[in-house]
């Protein structure tokens, strides 16, 4: 197995690290406190082909594959997890229409939002009802003449207030699964309301809201994919941005790593710095195995998703452990940091907040639990 990453990966990787340090890590504690949407770094991200990372490069992408994708997202996130999760979901959507959508649905949509044109994308699948279990949904889309018509409503939607193009799920048959389709939305689209912005516990400048569609008509060439496909649809979208997540999360814990070791060194106590001390040692040593070993996870989830191999088992496994991994170590970072730990003056706080919805979002730890036993049963049985 050779672990060496390829010149395209290397080029990739220190082009996000660059920008993420120098432009994304300096405004990251203002944007948190000011719950401000960093529509500008978004433009620039779109400039640098970090919004299309896996897209094919006619569309404006790099074309750099998932490996490249994931360790883009690993800088993004060590600088900022809630820019991170914003340029994951736009990643996301146009990777899901690149892969679905018609020729003209590409060159519309894909390239708006690989450029940075559409600001974001959002991806509106769950509902108020509806999260873990799809088949639960309400929105529905019915077709008119010309046209879809979609009435319901959508939650917890990253940038949807901001997002020039939506991939939306909604009911055109009356029951289960096999009644979802998939439609593209654009923003700003009559009968489209964004709901007030959620105040949440971390991920702050992350743009959270929800989603009212009141009669609101879109094209019939906006559906995305067949009629009736939406949940597979939405099943290929979630183990590529499984692969995002875990990625985040690493980064996020690398972080936290990285401000640790940086406060034991300064930090003196009985006369000497507490790195020093047997403890913490300890502590940092458990922090960067575990990193080493849900970043490894990660990049091997991407790689096999770069060789069309099916990953969807490898990116359950890499989203659950690379989550709860990151929620131990910001929560030892913040242990390490004493009191200091506990306030804003450091940024070990906001990484702990930030973590937190990692084992949630993009499939609850129980959930890809689930996936995980489900696949091994179907692969080992």
């Amino acid at each position: 197995m050779n672990l060496e990453l390829t010149e395209t990966q290397k080029l990739i990787r220190e082009t996000a690290r660059k920008f993420a340090r120098e432009r994304v890590a300096p405004l990251a504690r203002e944007l948190d406190r000011q719950e401000r949407f960093p529509t500008e770094i978004f433009k620039e991200l779109g400039q640098m082909g970090l919004l299309g990372v896996n897209i094919p490069a006619q569309y404006g992408g790099s074309e750099a594959g998932a490996v490249s994708y994931a360790l883009a997202m690993m800088e993004m996130a060590a600088a900022d997890a809630s820019t991170s999760v914003a340029m994951a979901v736009t990643n996301m959507c146009a990777e899901l229409i690149n892969a679905f959508g018609t020729e003209a649905q590409r060159e519309k949509y894909v390239t708006r939002l690989v450029s940075g044109e559409a600001v974001a994308g959002s991806f509106a699948l769950s509902e108020p009802h509806a999260g873990s279990d799809p088949g639960a949904m309400l929105t529905s889309a019915v077709r008119r003449g010309d046209s879809w018509v979609i009435n319901g409503s959508k939650q917890w939607i990253t940038s949807g207030a901001h997002a020039g193009v939506l991939v939306v799920w909604a009911r055109t048959a009356a029951t289960g699964n096999k009644g979802l389709s998939c439609f593209i939305v654009e923003g700003g689209t009559k009968g489209l309301h964004i709901g007030r912005h959620e105040d949440k516990m971390g991920l702050r400048s992350s743009n959270t809201v929800a989603l009212t569609f009141e009669d609101c008509v879109i094209p019939t060439e906006n559906l995305l994919g067949a009629e009736g496909q939406g949940f597979r649809l939405a099943m290929v979208a979630l183990d590529g941005g499984r692969i995002g997540i875990a990625s985040q999360a690493c980064g996020v814990a690398r972080a936290a790593l990285e401000a640790s070791v940086t406060y034991v060194k300064d930090r003196k106590a009985f006369g000497q710095a507490i790195g020093e001390f047997q403890g913490p040692r300890f502590m940092l040593a458990d922090m960067k195995t575990q990193i080493d070993a849900a970043e490894l996870l990660t990049l091997r989830a991407a790689y096999m998703k770069d060789q069309k191999q099916p990953f969807t088992r490898e990116a359950s496994m890499a989203k659950l452990f690379a989550s709860e991994t990151s929620n131990r170590v910001c929560d030892k970072a913040v242990q390490l940091h004493g009191g200091y730990g506990y306030i804003d003056e450091f940024p070990v706080e906001r990484y702990f907040r930030d973590a937190r919805v990692q084992t949630i979002y993009e499939g609850t730890s129980e959930v890809q639990r689930m996936v995980i036993a489900r696949e091994s049963f179907r692969l080992l049985g």
